[in-house]
């Protein structure tokens, strides 16, 4: 039975999962149909940041147009243009044993893409989640369903994997940002001009 997260909460993951390795975030969303008829195409991405909360190089940002870290250890599994269908519709997958050393916290974000174009915000998006399963036997360990308090933000920074004590913890986030991609590529310390 996975653990069901509000905003906020933390959990060891690696604590209660001895010999966790390999696992896979899914993230998933709907889009309300009602809204604007337009097609939404959200993007999830993965920031490996070091101990200033940056990431050391470009290559720490991890999404459709980098899909894996050069150490191995973080890769994007694919971009869903529509978020079409049940379950999952973007994943990532983390061989936590690998994560480089100096590599603090993977940050999990989504964005939607040309959302000032389309005029699109996370307002006309509903049941967003970020779970993280054990690739090795399928079992999901936790869950965290965003609330629907999102009216004008165009990017949501959804949870934070992160060490401490030489255990991997999770702690789920939920918070949105104006300016999509590009605002969340400043805090983490990517020039996305």
């Amino acid at each position: 039975m996975p653990i069901s997260l509000s905003k906020g909460q933390k959990v060891n993951l690696t604590k209660g999962n001895p010999g966790l390795k390999n696992v896979v975030v899914g993230l998933g969303w709907d889009v309300n149909a009602f809204d604007t008829g337009g097609s939404f195409d959200l993007d999830a991405a993965a920031f490996l940041l070091g101990a200033n909360g940056k990431v050391t190089k470009t290559e720490d940002f991890v999404f459709y147009g980098n899909l894996t870290h050069p150490s191995g250890s973080v890769q994007h599994l694919g971009d869903n243009l529509t978020g079409e269908g049940d379950g999952d519709d973007e994943q990532i997958r983390i061989n936590l044993a690998n994560v480089p050393a100096d590599i603090e916290k993977i940050a999990f974000t989504v964005t939607i893409y040309d959302a000032e174009q389309r005029h699109q915000n996370f307002g006309q998006v509903s049941n967003a989640f970020i779970r993280i399963y054990n690739e090795d036997n399928g079992e999901e360990l936790l869950r965290y369903d965003l609330g629907e308090d999102y009216s004008i933000e165009t990017a949501v920074v959804f949870a934070e994997l992160y060490r401490n004590s030489g255990e991997w913890k999770f702690n789920a986030i939920g918070s949105g940002y104006g300016g999509g991609l590009a605002a969340l590529c400043g805090s983490y310390g990517i020039d996305a001009q």
